[in-house]
């Protein structure tokens, strides 16, 4: 069964890859470069990542031509969106928001890597579905 606290540790293994990888590499490359060596990372944790997954939109009960793309999925449960970008915009929570409520997921995680410390530039975001989720 899946519980709060199971996908809080997943998220939380998820910034400890995100972490290696800044370690590695440092900010001011491409999202793409991040990303895939945040999957490398996240495979050898024994994790299950997805990347560039389409999520339909609908509008007002039709599919629209155009899916929206998450930039990682992992254990179908956790959604990574990347940056790497000097500010971090209203608009790319907003973004995470609404990835996380079209999918149905109960956590998503903003990672911006250009930064000095990853962890100050993280921003964690929760649903109603993580709310329905038992807690241990």
């Amino acid at each position: 069964m899946t519980t709060q606290k199971y996908v809080n540790d997943i998220a939380y293994q998820i910034v400890g890859c995100a972490i290696e990888v800044h370690k590695q590499l440092g900010p001011g490359l491409l999202e793409s470069v991040y990303e895939e060596c945040l999957i490398e990372e996240i495979i050898n944790l024994g994790l299950f990542p997805k990347r560039q997954i389409a999520v339909p939109i609908f509008y007002k009960g039709k599919e629209l031509a155009t899916p929206l793309k998450l930039d990682l999925i992992v254990n179908d449960l956790v959604i990574v969106e990347i940056k790497s970008v000097e500010v971090l915009l209203p608009v790319f929570k907003a973004q995470l928001l609404t990835y996380l409520k079209l999918s149905g997921k109960p956590k998503g995680l903003l990672i911006n890597f250009n930064c000095e410390n990853i962890t100050k530039q993280l921003i964690p975001l929760v649903t109603d579905e993580f709310a329905k989720l038992s807690k241990s």
